[in-house]
């Protein structure tokens, strides 16, 4: 079966969003906001993980390191195009983010995570739902699915009541998968488990904005990020969201913040820098070729 591509591109300034959609989702989960980050004059790329928007077990024969190879080489295509690169994510899109910026720190100039996860631990997650991962070793704990379920991340009726129906539907990618398989977790799992070491190493500034009442991570996440990360950590708690926060009710604030932050990183990046970072990428676009 072929996947469809639904990663897409607006066209902008020299300064550009990478953006990086959540476990099951699809890029279609950013758009919204990849619209209003645009109208700021920015360039945005929204891309897609490997295993995405297909079948499930197209998700399952991927691993995470397969997901982080999808946002790095998204990363050399926008540098073909712009300077300063601001990567961001969505609930583990924003994991794989921070990751992006521990490893190229000369080529990711500040991160934006919108409800950034760690933990699966929202008011909407069973409670002994650890015990999958101590449980590992028996065989029906890696068959297990977890249910999409209400009210799925949206507190506004209206978006909630399409999701729901583009999750009724076939199509994948649309609205992402309707439950999350153990076996996607495992690897959820071992992505933070590789993430959390890292943290004190990123030194770049990172923008948090995350749901105060959180029906998939709760806001627990977000204060171990501001903790341990190793730079400026700029916090938005958002009083009115749940965890999809790009399409929920809040989202014009998210991106109007996202907008400054970006503003902010243009204004005070050293123009040697910035001139040194378009030369690497010139070269960088010529090694692809």
């Amino acid at each position: 079966m072929s996947t469809k591509d639904r990663s897409f591109t607006i066209a902008g300034s020299r300064t550009g969003f990478l953006l990086v959609h959540g476990l099951g989702g699809t890029p279609l989960e950013l758009r919204m906001a990849s619209k209003g980050i645009a109208s700021g004059g920015f360039t945005v790329h929204c891309c897609q993980l490997a295993g995405h928007c297909g079948t499930e077990e197209e998700l399952l024969a991927t691993t995470w390191q397969q997901w982080y190879e999808s946002v790095e080489a998204a990363l050399l295509k926008l540098e073909a195009v712009c300077d300063t690169i601001i990567v961001g994510g969505l609930s583990i899109g924003a994991i794989l983010a921070l990751r992006l910026a521990a490893l190229q720190p000369q080529r990711v100039h500040a991160v934006a995570c919108f409800a950034p996860t760690l933990w699966y631990d929202g008011w909407t997650i069973p409670k002994n739902q650890f015990l999958l991962r101590w449980l590992w070793f028996l065989p029906a704990a890696k068959r297990y699915r977890f249910p999409e379920r209400e009210p799925y991340g949206v507190k506004d009726e209206r978006m909630r009541a399409f999701v729901m129906k583009s999750m009724a539907g076939a199509d994948t990618g649309v609205a992402g998968h309707p439950s999350t398989h153990a076996l996607s977790l495992y690897q959820f799992w071992k992505l933070v488990d590789d993430i959390k070491p890292k943290l004190p190493g990123i030194k770049r500034p990172v923008f948090i904005a995350h749901p105060r009442e959180d029906d998939l991570a709760s806001l627990k996440n977000a204060f171990y990020l501001q903790e341990h990360l190793g730079g400026l950590v700029e916090m938005l708690v958002l009083d009115d969201s749940y965890h999809l926060v790009t399409i929920d009710k809040q989202w014009k604030t998210v991106v109007d913040r996202a907008i400054k932050f970006a503003q902010a990183i243009e204004q005070h990046r050293p123009p040697n820098e910035a001139a040194q970072g378009k030369s690497e990428n010139k070269t960088r676009a010529i090694a692809a070729e």
